[in-house]
């Protein structure tokens, strides 16, 4: 697992993560990253919306409920002004430094809680994509699956650990039979896409879905286990 890898041989790779509220997705990209600057790979993390300080400032709006008066339409267009600013000033310069990035949260996420779960048309989240991605396409997705029950109550127990009560996000409010069409709608996307998608089971313990996690992304870059 300690192997050094030959960097020469390697490109910079995008590493997108996905899931539901609270299915572990923070915490798993920290040990890959980790796992990567282990082996001398450079490796970033990185949040959507989020990532910059113009999209973060939009994180805050939106997170915060401001936009949720406006629709999932208006909603989806705020992501994607976040996304946009995100690739250029983020994502793309650190790729062409030969910088691994990982981000929490991408493109896939406005397509399962704005347009599959929240109605939005087709056609407006493949324009946005389009316009936002600005061919900064994923080369792998990391779906990490839970039944959102079991993931809320992870979310609760690790509050009251902390000692933390804050209040619910705009998405974390919404009832569980919404959670539960977002998760259908993630698996669906993931098998539309069986190219750039894995998916990981989320009740497996953070140490187990760390190696799960790790012999996945190793598949696909067969490089890593050089």
């Amino acid at each position: 697992m300690d192997t050094e890898v030959d960097r020469t041989q390697m490109t910079a790779k995008f590493i997108t993560f996905e899931g539901g509220e609270g299915v572990g997705k923070s915490t798993q990209i920290k040990r890959l990253v980790a796992n990567l600057i282990k082996r001398e790979i450079e490796a970033v993390r990185t949040r959507e919306p989020g990532g910059t300080p113009r999209a973060e400032a939009i994180r805050s709006f939106l997170l915060q409920g401001k936009s949720e008066q406006w629709g999932p339409s208006a909603e989806a267009i705020l992501f994607a002004a976040a996304r946009l600013d995100h690739v250029n000033s983020m994502i793309k310069p650190n790729l062409e430094s030969d910088k691994w990035v990982l981000s929490d949260r991408f493109c896939d996420s406005t397509r399962a809680y704005q347009g599959l779960t929240g109605g939005v048309p087709d056609e407006l989240i493949d324009a946005l994509e389009t316009l936002a991605l600005n061919g900064a396409t994923p080369d792998l997705t990391i779906l990490i699956d839970m039944d959102p029950e079991l993931a809320f109550e992870r979310v609760r127990k690790r509050a009251a650990e902390d000692g933390l009560n804050l209040p619910p996000d705009r998405y974390e409010k919404e009832n569980i039979e919404w959670h539960r069409r977002l998760r259908r709608n993630f698996l669906d996307i993931s098998r539309s896409n069986p190219e750039r998608f894995v998916v990981v089971d989320g009740t497996q313990s953070v140490s187990d879905m760390e190696s799960d996690i790790w012999a996945k992304v190793s598949e696909r870059f067969s490089e890593l286990a050089a």
